[in-house]
């Protein structure tokens, strides 16, 4: 379209004439822009699209990995003896030891007050010598009687008589004698002593309360023994036998090794759990082991080859493990894996990969299937050793 200038007042003459150079440079900008993209993607289809990430590749290696088995369980004691006084109606004169203290079988932990059947004793002992007096005198009696019994002196009714009182009195000993024995027994029982070697748990003793037989006064556990009650599952009991070795982790991160013990012979028909009974050794109270813990180990059954990777060769995508391989145009393939076992950095893989499959070994976070990559070689490192530590087993879904 031509302009004619000459129609124009003169202002707007000159503002045409401005105008219009600028116009025109924008024009050509814009052709040689267009003009640019298109070389630019003609470039990119002959050449190939510019590498996303440069990448190294790894081989899967197989590895002697321990086979376990996760369990979760309470820390408690192996038997726990509730202590309490025999006899009743006196008052705890005395309180020897507190929560926590180690005794030894025999130890003195309370006494009762002993002053009433102290007395009692002293009165049976006194029935005692009273009743032996008297048995003496009916013995010599009987033996006189025995003596003159051919000489018809006596009659055989007095006779009679005199052997009846005789043994009579010798009852009246045995009778004083048990009495007697009775009220050393009470007065040993005002000792409040520990059956067994042990840590005492729980203490309700207190000096000045009246004590009543069968009242509980101390909790000892037996041999400071504890035990590890690990809950499983029906599947997972068949495949736990007493003898094998566990290791539990304390809340305070520490390890503890044990033994199973036996195993439940019945399964919780409501949970659908068993109990494994795992003893512990004696030092575990000194590894933070405590009763009533919660607490969480594994069961070694054994050990078996894996088919592992590092760690980083693996992602986690919407619910699902993927690793990347490389193809023969340098782009990268997602591939869904499944993973087993965990031992420090490295996975294993159960299904998915074969021990000559590369994978890219790490930065698959920043990798979408189909991306171009460039390969490569990593650098050397020192060889992967076989697995000697316990490898935790994949989390109950």
């Amino acid at each position: 379209m031509k302009m004619n200038l000459a129609l124009l007042p003169r202002a707007a003459r000159g503002l045409a004439l401005a105008v219009v150079p600028a116009v025109l440079a924008i024009g050509g900008a814009v052709v040689a822009a267009a003009q640019d993209g298109k070389a630019s993607a003609k470039s990119d289809a002959k050449g190939g699209a510019r590498p996303a990430l440069t990448v190294t590749l790894v081989t899967p290696q197989t590895q002697d990995w321990p086979m376990t088995l996760v369990a979760n369980g309470n820390i408690v004691a192996w038997q726990e003896a509730v202590i309490g006084p025999e006899i009743g109606g006196n008052r705890l004169v005395e309180v020897l030891v507190n929560v926590g203290d180690t005794v030894r079988r025999g130890q003195l932990l309370a006494r009762i007050a002993s002053d009433t059947v102290a007395a009692d004793l002293a009165q049976s002992k006194a029935a005692l010598a009273e009743a032996q007096a008297q048995a003496a005198e009916a013995r010599a009696n009987a033996e006189r009687a025995r003596q003159i019994e051919a000489t018809g002196a006596l009659s055989a009714q007095q006779i009679s008589q005199y052997v009846t009182a005789e043994q009579t009195a010798l009852a009246r000993v045995d009778a004083a004698r048990a009495k007697v024995q009775a009220d050393e027994l009470r007065l040993a029982q005002t000792r409040v002593a520990a059956p067994d070697d042990g840590v005492i748990s729980a203490r309700t003793a207190t000096v000045g309360s009246l004590a009543q037989p069968g009242q509980e006064l101390f909790r000892l556990i037996r041999g400071g023994r504890l035990e590890w009650r690990a809950e499983v599952t029906a599947a997972e009991l068949m495949r736990i036998r007493p003898g094998l070795a566990a290791t539990l982790v304390t809340p305070g991160g520490q390890t503890v090794a044990g033994r199973v013990r036996t195993v439940a012979p019945t399964v919780d028909p409501q949970t659908r759990t068993a109990l494994v009974y795992v003893d512990l050794p004696a030092g575990a109270a000194a590894a933070g082991a405590r009763a009533g813990m919660f607490a969480r180990g594994r069961f070694e059954l054994g050990r078996a080859s894996a088919l592992t990777v590092p760690q980083s060769a693996v992602i986690q995508r919407e619910g699902f493990s993927y690793a990347f391989r490389v193809d023969e145009a340098s782009r990268v393939v997602q591939t869904k894996v499944e993973v087993g076992r965990r031992n420090g950095d490295r996975l294993e893989i159960t299904a998915g990969l074969t021990p000559q499959t590369r994978v890219v070994e790490s930065g698959v976070g920043f990798l979408a299937d189909g991306d171009r990559v460039r390969v490569v070689d990593a650098p050397p490192g020192p060889a992967v050793a076989p697995a000697v530590a316990p490898a935790a087993s994949p989390a109950r879904k």
